[in-house]
């Protein structure tokens, strides 16, 4: 048979509410702990038996739940009332204000602009600020120039990589030219040929075509004119 449900009021029998007590606080202290843990969330709990004994946990702290309990409390409260609440939000909006006078004034500052009241201890510090940013943004630069020159080199060996493999193939048909015009023609003809510097087919590579070209900047060369004259005697 199964167990029968029990029925939600006061135990009379003191020794089965205590046994009773002990084992639902410790279901109650796991199920805290298993919340806590599994949802993230802030948990704080306090059991007080009959005879006056506490038995607490907290994932964090009890003080803070409970004046996070409190603060929150104050402030539902507060919202329910419709005084309280507009003093709130006339209390956010001058924070606000005065947050954004401060921003605007200190962006005046760093322009070079109402230095008339600062003393030089506050220029020192406001010219340190400048610096410091300064630095920064240098730092930045430097970094996106680098990662620039390194795709850069990473695009100029696949480049150079790609100019290999197809000397190979160029090499590779060559070769293949000269065995069909050895067939053709023969070997005497063959060796005719390329005596003479006669590549077929028109291919004429080089040995170091697969090394890299270094391009270098020159001065462009200035050319000079005779006159008609002088050309005439010079010729």
């Amino acid at each position: 048979m199964g167990r029968g449900k029990i029925a939600i009021r006061r135990i009379d029998n003191t020794t089965s509410r205590q046994v009773t007590f002990s084992k639902r606080r410790k279901g109650l202290l796991k199920k805290a702990k298993e919340l806590a843990i599994l949802c993230d969330a802030e948990v704080g709990l306090l059991i007080f038996s009959s005879t006056g004994k506490l038995y607490e946990f907290s994932n964090t702290s009890m003080r803070s739940a409970i004046e996070r309990y409190n603060k929150s409390k104050e402030e539902h409260h507060q919202l329910l009332n419709p005084a309280s609440e507009v003093k709130f939000w006339q209390r956010e909006a001058a924070t606000l204000r005065q947050q954004l006078q401060n921003l605007q004034e200190n962006h005046r500052k760093f322009m070079g602009e109402e230095l008339f009241g600062l003393s030089v201890k506050d220029l020192q510090n406001l010219e340190n600020q400048l610096e410091m940013s300064l630095q920064g943004v240098r730092t930045k630069k430097e970094q996106m120039l680098t990662e620039e020159i390194q795709e850069l080199n990473r695009k100029g060996n696949l480049i150079h990589q790609e100019n290999v493999e197809l000397y190979k193939k160029v090499n590779l048909i060559r070769q293949e030219n000269m065995e069909l015009y050895k067939k053709v023609y023969g070997t005497r003809d063959v060796n005719t040929g390329t005596g003479n510097g006669f590549i077929p087919y028109g291919f004429s590579i080089g040995e170091d075509s697969c090394v890299p070209i270094d391009l270098h900047l020159s001065q462009p060369i200035k050319q000079t004119y005779e006159t008609p004259g002088r050309a005439t005697k010079s010729g």
